[in-house]
């Protein structure tokens, strides 16, 4: 008899759970490939989420089911036909619904193909890619978390309006704080974290026997100006400056860079063309010299500056910070891992006419060559905890909502005109925008009658059957 997966107790009774009736159709007898209709659960029905059944535009076949043995270990997958029939003879049961995985209740063999993992590492996105001699068994794009320098530079806000309000009579503190051997920061920390944990995830499913990882240094000088050469490189545009708000000042001529001086305001400041909190960092390419009347003037929304933004080195920073880190960890879980570069990849992919992604790069990084192709999967990372959101505590916000409505909540993964969407806003009054992971607006205001629970929320979303991008 198939097991039914257990019912995560975090989750609301009142919930309108999609029934489950999987035991009554399993003890039928029909042949092998029939299409079972009367199956109302995807998550405990094997039938539902193998057979190739349209929902709206989307395209549920599942072409690789992943399997576990009996201690958990993974297993080489298979195709959706074997899978159904280890379901019905009850040799098998569904253990999670995205990726489709099944876990054998019986002793059977292990042998184990070559399954070589290829990484393609970013700065907003992860390709990942597993492919054996004959076939790619996975393939996903993973979009990564870009809203932690903004959370930080809140969080040193209300930490600082705390201090002056509850601890004023403190003598000031400055340069206490011990910064330990390969300190990262929290955003870059965060990313490098990011990028293992996706391994770490994709080896409890698949018997990854090797992984391959394309490592870049990027020449931030060089792609500024591409004649420099010798010594150009250590003597920067900075050279012979105090600080980057001297070297802003200088190179504007002490002069307000949109009024030209007209305001006669003598007070200049140094204005960031993209905020902080927007991604925009302190080089000074994204400097502009304001002065003080014309910078108050711009933050209240009177004026707009002629100005063109400049082109930001996040990614590439990123990358040559991280590069040998992320081998180093990976290499710390016991697995084997090799290196390429993206001359390599580029070329392999013009070789083959495919197009720039991340999900061909990793193709290309596993060593594809042209093996037969797997579903892709968009993944998405979103924060675990909204305390302004759902608490209202310590806020300006006002909590007009509690964190579950009508038994849903945030990103939960629900059915609705049989297609599957994530929820992305709540109301009081039981109504949800629902939006797929790459950001197709399903509906604005749909009604909690009309939704069937798929999925808890959890900190990685998945989605199936979508097109890469790269950033």
């Amino acid at each position: 008899m198939q097991k039914l997966s257990e019912r995560n107790t975090y989750t609301p009774t009142d919930a309108p759970q999609v029934r489950s009736n999987c035991d009554s159709v399993i003890k039928q007898s029909c042949e092998v490939g029939t299409v079972l209709q009367n199956l109302k659960t995807p998550d405990n029905n094997p039938d539902e989420a193998l057979t190739p059944r349209a929902q709206g535009e989307q395209d549920l076949r599942v072409p690789v089911i992943y399997v576990l043995n009996m201690r958990g270990e993974p297993l080489m997958p298979v195709g959706a036909r074997k899978a159904r029939i280890l379901l019905k003879k009850g040799k098998a049961y569904v253990v999670k619904r995205t990726p489709f995985t099944i876990q054998l209740n019986k002793a059977t063999g292990e042998t184990k193909q070559r399954v070589i993992l290829g990484v393609d590492p970013g700065y907003k996105s992860v390709g990942l890619s597993a492919v054996t001699e004959k076939k790619e068994v996975f393939s996903a794009e993973a979009q990564l978390r870009t809203d932690i320098p903004n959370l930080n530079s809140e969080k040193r806000m209300y930490r600082k309006s705390r201090r002056s309000r509850k601890t004023w009579y403190r003598k000031p503190r400055f340069l206490n704080r011990k910064i330990e051997k390969g300190w990262l920061a929290p955003s870059v920390q965060h990313k490098l974290g990011s990028h293992v944990k996706l391994i770490q995830k994709i080896t409890k499913f698949l018997p990854i026997t090797g992984i391959n990882i394309e490592v870049a240094n990027f020449d931030i000088q060089k792609i500024k100006n591409p004649d420099i050469s010798g010594k150009e490189h250590q003597e920067g545009e900075q050279l012979g400056f105090y600080n980057v708000r001297e070297y802003v000042l200088y190179r504007d001529s002490h002069v307000c860079q949109h009024c030209k001086g007209k305001s006669q305001d003598k007070i200049l400041q140094v204005h960031h063309i993209i905020p902080r909190s927007q991604g925009g960092t302190d080089m000074p390419e994204n400097l502009l010299t304001l002065c003080l009347v014309c910078h108050s003037k711009h933050h209240g929304g009177e004026i707009k500056l002629k100005v063109k933004r400049s082109k930001q080195f996040k990614s590439e920073t990123f990358m040559s910070i991280v590069r040998w880190k992320i081998v180093e960890e990976v290499k710390n879980l016991g697995l084997s891992v090799n290196i390429t570069y993206g001359y390599i990849t580029k070329s392999k992919r013009i070789r083959l006419n495919l197009a720039k992604s991340h999900i061909n790069d990793a193709f290309m990084i596993s060593a594809g060559i042209g093996q037969k192709r797997s579903q892709s999967y968009l993944l998405k990372q979103v924060r675990k905890q909204n305390r302004k959101l759902f608490k209202g505590i310590r806020s300006h916000i006002k909590n007009t909502a509690s964190r579950f409505v009508k038994g849903f909540q945030r990103f939960d993964k629900i059915l609705f005109n049989d297609m599957e969407c994530f929820i992305f806003g709540r109301r009081i009054t039981g109504y949800f925008d629902i939006r797929t992971l790459d950001g197709i607006k399903i509906s604005a205001s749909a009604s909690y009658k009309k939704l069937q629970l798929l999925e808890n929320f959890q900190t990685l979303l998945w989605q199936g059957g979508v097109v890469s991008s790269h950033d």
